[in-house]
């Protein structure tokens, strides 16, 4: 609950937590046309936190705030992203405080509005999380409103550089992975780009060469590194002939593809190399 209404959330809690341990936090971002359920049962990410024993938080858009189910990142002018980011924020603390979470290894992950609202929640608490993911999602600072949010999707505006530093970016702010398909109709795969460069030009990080990856029968996809100083500030994976959906998710979800590479593992390995470096 916060000054602008109220959300429910799910949270995942692998079993056989003990007595005084404390594990990390994932917090998962639905999109559009999702709630926490559907976006659990698409992304899978709960089999890899019982594997790897972490917890994993589900905030979820109330349909009276959007109809679609949207998070409504790109309404900056009226203020009302930013009371959906606070809201989300006091799930986060509301989990941290009545659950076993280690407060220095928290992610948070998001496909498409969630994505967006990932990168907000990031650029207004940056110190609060260790990675950040962005699957199909548009870079902070792009939209301010429902018609510019439409130029957005489609790749027509530019995006606003980050207020931070490169010395702030490499002490304060989470190294980001971006995930988009190159077959997204629906949200332009120039915003991967866009996101990635975003974070890259605040810390002063350069590009890498791509690399070409493939395993077994998935889509291949393409990796650019974005470096300072022999650290990654951001990666951008390209998939090919990937649509508008979550990478190698469960086929029977809306907004998923099976065929992608997993993107959920993809995601927790990201985060979890954050956190090994906070030990």
């Amino acid at each position: 609950m916060g000054t602008t209404g109220a959300r429910r959330f799910r949270l995942y809690r692998p079993p056989g937590v003990q007595f005084g341990e404390r594990l990390p936090l994932m917090v998962m971002l639905h999109g559009c046309g999702q709630d926490a359920n559907s976006f659990a049962a698409s992304t899978r990410m709960n089999r890899i936190a019982m594997r790897e024993r972490f917890l994993v938080l589900y905030p979820e858009q109330d349909r009276l705030a959007n109809g679609q189910g949207c998070w409504n990142w790109f309404d900056t002018d009226t203020g009302r992203a930013h009371g959906e980011a606070a809201l989300i924020m006091k799930a986060v603390d509301q989990v941290c405080l009545l659950h076993p979470v280690d407060k220095a290894r928290v992610a948070v992950a998001g496909l498409s509005a969630g994505a967006s609202m990932a990168a907000l929640l990031v650029t207004r608490h940056p110190e609060r999380f260790r990675a950040v993911v962005m699957h199909s999602g548009i870079p902070p600072g792009t939209a301010h409103s429902t018609l510019s949010a439409l130029g957005a999707m489609h790749g027509h505006r530019a995006t606003m550089p980050l207020a931070a530093a490169p010395g702030t970016m490499a002490t304060d702010w989470p190294p980001l992975l971006v995930i988009h398909g190159d077959a997204d109709a629906v949200v332009s795969p120039k915003n991967g780009l866009a996101s990635a460069q975003v974070w890259a030009h605040a810390a002063g990080a350069q590009a890498s060469e791509a690399r070409n990856v493939r395993r077994g029968q998935r889509y291949p996809m393409s990796v650019i590194d974005f470096k300072r100083k022999g650290s990654t500030v951001a990666s951008l994976v390209t998939v090919s002939g990937l649509a508008h959906a979550w990478s190698g998710g469960a086929a029977s979800q809306a907004f998923s593809d099976g065929q992608g590479p997993d993107a959920s593992r993809m995601a927790w390995a990201f985060a979890a190399s954050q956190f090994r470096s906070t030990r």
